[in-house]
């Protein structure tokens, strides 16, 4: 049995949805080892499969992480990375404040070899497409990058999407504003021009951001700030397009008409739009599985969650992600590059 390292504190819809999803994963045969409050977990008391953890201190958005995370020892998150970095989990998922988590799982799991930044990746659900779903990273991990960065996240991205995705072989492209290899920044033409030499993953080159759902390619490569905005620009233009749809769907009586008709179909698009589908983004580059689960996660949010770690475990996504960066030789001029200790 698989078991996971549960953050019980920190989600914003409360301990409830934690419990909830907790008791679905569980029901799947995963193991869960839940890190919080033992009184707002009481739920999970004597369910099989989970061992509630007692953890009294939290960290919130409203701390700085790194000084947080190491001023906190005793914080549900820290306790939670810790049992997965000592062997007594497999993986970390959380749904509780961002930084903290990344945090705490950079500290306690430590990144690969010559991982210059782990970077945050997260599934993307293209409407209406078959097969697997495509990645983007980095959302949020790393502001600035230079491109010896990109090259690397290119090679997660990619272990990533053929381990846990079963994508056969992914194809990987940057994002820039626009095709020609010669377009966007400086960082961004060197990655260009030392991905495209070389033999280790499929590169296609650039793509731009109307390109991102479009299906042309299975990972794309971005710094943490340009595809977190991407990233919530696409969120909130779902939300307004499903709120204009039902807003027209209501307009006169043989649009309701319509609407009713169309009410299964846009039922299904709901959900593949809905973040809580996906679970979250898994912070890759480290040596463990930590998962980064959406702040607003509702139990459907969470137990997804879980799944994404234990699927990253079962399918052995680090090793082999480790082992193609190792071919790669990006490891290696990531550690000539390497300003900071290892």
């Amino acid at each position: 049995m698989t078991t996971v390292a549960l953050d019980g504190r920190g989600a914003e819809r409360g301990a409830e949805a934690i419990v909830a999803g907790a008791r679905a994963a569980a029901e799947a045969g995963i193991g869960l080892r839940v890190f919080g409050d033992p009184e707002r977990l009481a739920a999970l008391t004597g369910v099989g499969g989970i061992e509630v953890v007692a953890a009294q201190e939290e960290i919130t958005n409203d701390q700085e992480p790194v000084a947080a995370v190491r001023r906190t020892p005793e914080a549900s998150i820290v306790l939670a990375a810790a049992d997965v970095a000592e062997g007594r989990s497999d993986a970390l998922a959380s749904a509780g404040p961002t930084g903290a988590t990344m945090t705490a799982a950079l500290f306690a799991l430590r990144r690969m070899h010559g991982v210059r930044r782990p970077a945050l990746a997260l599934q993307l659900a293209v409407p209406g497409a078959d097969g697997p779903p495509g990645l983007l990273l980095d959302v949020g991990a790393n502001t600035e990058v230079r491109s010896v960065d990109l090259v690397q996240f290119a090679y997660l991205g990619a272990a990533f999407s053929q381990a846990v995705l079963g994508v056969e072989r992914p194809r990987v492209a940057l994002l820039s504003v626009g095709e020609e290899a010669k377009k966007g920044t400086a960082d961004v033409v060197e990655a260009h021009a030392e991905l495209a030499a070389s033999n280790g993953i499929d590169f296609r080159g650039n793509i731009e951001g109307r390109d991102l759902l479009g299906g042309a390619a299975d990972v794309v490569v971005t710094d943490g700030f340009t595809g977190n905005v991407a990233l919530k620009a696409i969120e909130g233009t779902a939300r307004a397009v499903a709120a204009a749809v039902g807003a027209a769907a209501r307009s006169n009586p043989i649009a309701a008409i319509g609407g009713l008709m169309l009410r299964p179909a846009l039922g299904g698009l709901r959900r593949e739009l809905d973040p809580d589908t996906t679970g979250g983004a898994i912070l890759l580059g480290l040596r463990g599985v930590a998962v980064v689960g959406h702040g607003s996660s509702g139990p459907e949010g969470i137990a997804n969650a879980i799944r994404l770690a234990v699927r990253a475990v079962d399918q052995r996504a680090v090793e082999r992600t480790a082992a193609l960066l190792e071919r790669s030789g990006a490891t290696r001029s990531a550690m000539r590059d390497r300003k900071e200790p290892e």
